[in-house]
């Protein structure tokens, strides 16, 4: 019994410990986020879209800045968990971020539950609703779309639908064709692990090759990618950005996992009968009304920078550009936002500053 209580003591200490740690944490994050400039802007905020309210933020040093409208990757991977990695970008852009019918407080807001029938259309219609009122509300003309991995796809649908909300369109870990990515990356990566006599790898990935009929085996090749390119495996990371995320109860930290949870298991599928996984962005329209850049780490392990790179060749705009960054990963947005802040500056503002406002 005394053994007993000394652990039962020693497991609460840890915890007390871990509280603490978070709350200083975040009192850190917090005051970064702290908007000085009288010209910015930081409003968070419920938006109607259609007959639901899904959760928008808008930041920013300078409210004379172009205005891009972030769509967040996942499925159901909300950027509020991502918060303070977006501060460079305020200088220079308005930066909006919105929480997808799926994720984080959104999902919250709708009872812990997504629609059987939501679709990527439907992601995509919520998208220009939440477009069309922030035309409105920051008094703009044309906003920039970004799209980052998944949201990549709902990017690409929401500018060939509606090309004149958007000033141009920019995508990072660009989806192209799922299946054809996923043989791509699997290839990849079992082929870092036979290179390293890396056993274990090779058990876990042999055992299941794409085509995925398991999300775990998915959840596996990018295991491995994420640990050969030296950072966590997703779902830690994943958990320990939203126990991070500035301005996050736990209760939002709860949300956030559960809606990432639903939302793969909607949209990718347990046995991967998802939506996700029939995607195909070159078998629709390849004319864009819009300017489309592509910046791109050169070594994504998720999305191959190749079929982003065709996917750019094959599309016909007034303006296109695949930009790469050298050495960069699928996270390039947040983790090389030097070389990533580089080329939105210079290829992308110049376009959004002659054409956002009213």
């Amino acid at each position: 019994m005394k053994a007993l209580g000394g652990f039962v003591l020693a497991v609460a200490l840890v915890l007390a410990a871990g509280i603490i740690c978070r709350s200083w944490i975040l009192r850190q994050s917090e005051k970064q986020l702290i908007v000085h400039d009288a010209g910015g802007i930081d409003e968070a905020l419920f938006v109607g879209v259609g007959s639901t309210q899904q959760w928008v933020t808008i930041r920013g040093r300078n409210r004379s800045n172009p205005v891009v409208m972030m769509i967040h990757g996942g499925p159901g991977v909300s950027n509020g968990a991502f918060a303070t990695d977006f501060l460079p970008y305020e200088t220079d852009f308005t930066v909006v971020q919105w929480d997808q019918p799926g994720a984080a407080k959104s999902f919250v807001r709708a009872g812990r539950k997504i629609d059987s029938g939501l679709t990527i259309a439907g992601v995509t219609q919520d998208g220009i609703g939440v477009a069309e009122f922030l035309k409105a509300h920051l008094h703009i003309n044309k906003i920039i779309l970004l799209g980052w991995s998944w949201g990549s796809i709902i990017g690409v649908e929401m500018a060939r639908k509606r090309p004149d909300l958007f000033a141009a369109y920019v995508g990072t870990g660009q989806i192209v064709n799922e299946q054809a990515g996923e043989a791509i990356s699997y290839a990849g990566v079992l082929a870092k692990a036979h290179a390293q006599g890396d056993q274990r790898a090779l058990r876990e990935l042999e055992a299941g090759p794409p085509p995925y009929t398991k999300q775990a085996d998915l959840g596996t090749q990018r295991k491995w990618s994420s640990i050969y390119a030296g950072d966590s495996t997703p779902i830690l990371e994943i958990t320990r950005r939203a126990l991070l995320a500035p301005r996050y109860s736990f209760g939002d930290v709860w949300g956030y996992l559960s809606g990432v949870i639903a939302s793969q298991n909607h949209f990718v599928g347990i046995n991967m009968e998802g939506e996700f996984m029939k995607v195909d962005l070159m078998a629709g329209n390849m004319v864009f009304a819009l300017p489309i850049f592509v910046i791109q780490g050169t070594e994504d392990a998720w999305t191959p920078a190749d079929l982003s790179r065709a996917f750019v060749a094959r599309l016909t705009a007034p303006e296109k550009a695949f930009i790469p960054i050298e050495r960069a990963g699928h996270s390039a947005i947040v983790r090389n936002v030097s070389a990533f802040l580089k080329a939105m500056n210079s290829r992308v503002r110049p376009i959004a500053v002659a054409d956002s406002r009213v």
